[in-house]
């Protein structure tokens, strides 16, 4: 086997690879570590809450674990809603409300806000029941997906590899070409 014939087994391999890894591939969203907190083990009304968010610009989770005050417990009817503000103000304060997301254990509730854009963004968090209600504050900054700008770069680098490795292998067939016929024309003569 040639060294080209080796080449493009590899190649072919490769694509093979490639195309099998995108058609079995789901619709995936990008995510750069996990979520971090925002507030830690902080009473809000009738609860301790922990809340944790991964802000990216689009749509984004927020995480609200609850827990009983010391010698207490956790309202049944307890309702959470979150606001969410630039720090700016350039837009109005808006409100989602949280869902019980989670049942390992620790009451979790979740709620997905929006981002418009890279910016810092005021916090609300309210808790409302029978037992009381209460309201803790924070600040995000909403980043883009990924590595922001350099995404593009990024993602191209394994296509420019490929293409690098492609143009390497053309130009090498053509030197042997080249010295196949300056033998063949000196071979003849």
């Amino acid at each position: 086997m040639t060294r080209i014939q080796s080449t493009r087994r590899v190649l072919f391999a490769v694509a093979q690879a490639a195309l099998l890894i995108l058609l079995s591939n789901g619709i995936a969203r990008a995510h750069n570590g996990p979520p971090f907190a925002i507030l830690t083990d902080q009473r809000v009304g009738p609860c301790v809450i922990s809340l944790w968010a991964h802000p990216d610009i689009g749509t984004s989770s927020f995480w609200i674990m609850v827990d009983p005050p010391p010698g207490g417990s956790i309202p049944k009817d307890l309702k959470i809603r979150m606001g969410i503000q630039p720090a700016s103000g350039r837009l109005p304060e808006v409100f989602y409300d949280a869902w019980v997301d989670s049942n390992r254990g620790q009451l979790e509730y979740k709620t997905d806000v929006e981002f418009d854009r890279q910016d810092f963004f005021k916090v609300r968090l309210v808790l409302s029941s029978a037992a009381g209600n209460g309201e803790a504050f924070s600040q995000v900054e909403a980043t883009p997906y990924g590595f922001g700008r350099w995404d593009l770069l990024f993602y191209l680098l394994p296509f420019l590899g490929v293409g690098f490795l492609f143009f390497k292998a053309v130009i090498r067939r053509r030197r042997l070409r080249r010295q196949q016929a300056a033998q063949v024309a000196g071979g003849g003569a």
